[in-house]
């Protein structure tokens, strides 16, 4: 099993106490990625309950983009090329990360000019009510073309295996589903190495949980 990398670790030790401080609404703190890479993950494809978007991915240029990286590339599925530090100012983003997902919604509606959401997952654990809602709202944001964006917290496991671990907090993008939603793709800014990767719904709710999403 291919666990995160020592790199991820070690930027997470020193910044890990910052974000995990923020609580609830705290800072989403990533790893430190390699140099802004950019590179396809995933072509646009539609039929037999999937869909997965063309994603112009680019890495987080720092520990504390996530927010912005995930939020440009959920935008490159529209063709959009936002510069991260503008989107960055406008996210209040700081050394402590992004705050909350209600920074990122307005940024996502000016710039498609359509509607997105903050949808919250308060409890520590996502019941299934809170995980189908997640996974009809994932189902109609990327029908409709778009992606969706989610701050998350802790540590999961990608079908294949892989240990995905953010203690501090993170932001991802939402890129594409398979199953009818069982299974989503991540655009992951923090590690060009694992750009793209699927989990389940159920996964990615219970990561989502004690933090929110922004999704149509």
């Amino acid at each position: 099993m291919r666990t995160t990398t020592m790199l991820r670790n070690t930027v997470l030790t020193a910044a890990g106490i910052a974000a995990t401080a923020g609580g609830i609404a705290g800072p989403a703190i990533a790893a430190h990625a390699a140099p802004a890479e950019k590179t396809q993950v995933v072509a646009d494809r539609k039929g037999h309950g999937e869909r997965e978007l063309d994603v112009r991915y680019e890495a987080q240029p720092n520990f504390y983009y996530c927010g912005p990286a995930a939020t440009r590339n959920a935008l490159s599925v529209l063709g959009k090329n936002i510069d991260v530090d503008a989107m960055a100012k406008e996210m209040g983003t700081t050394e402590n990360g992004t705050n909350s997902i209600n920074d990122i919604t307005p940024v996502l509606n000016k710039e498609t000019g359509k509607h997105y959401r903050s949808v919250e997952i308060k409890d520590g654990k996502a019941d299934d009510k809170q995980t189908d809602t997640l996974r009809a709202d994932i189902v109609r944001t990327v029908d409709d073309g778009r992606a969706v964006v989610a701050n998350i917290a802790g540590t999961t496991t990608d079908t294949d295996g892989n240990t995905h671990s953010f203690e501090g907090g993170h932001y991802i993008s939402v890129v594409g589903y398979r199953d009818n939603g069982k299974t989503v793709t991540i655009a992951d800014s923090a590690d060009p190495n694992m750009a793209s990767y699927r989990i389940s719904v159920d996964n990615l709710a219970d990561w989502i949980a004690t933090r929110g999403y922004s999704a149509s």
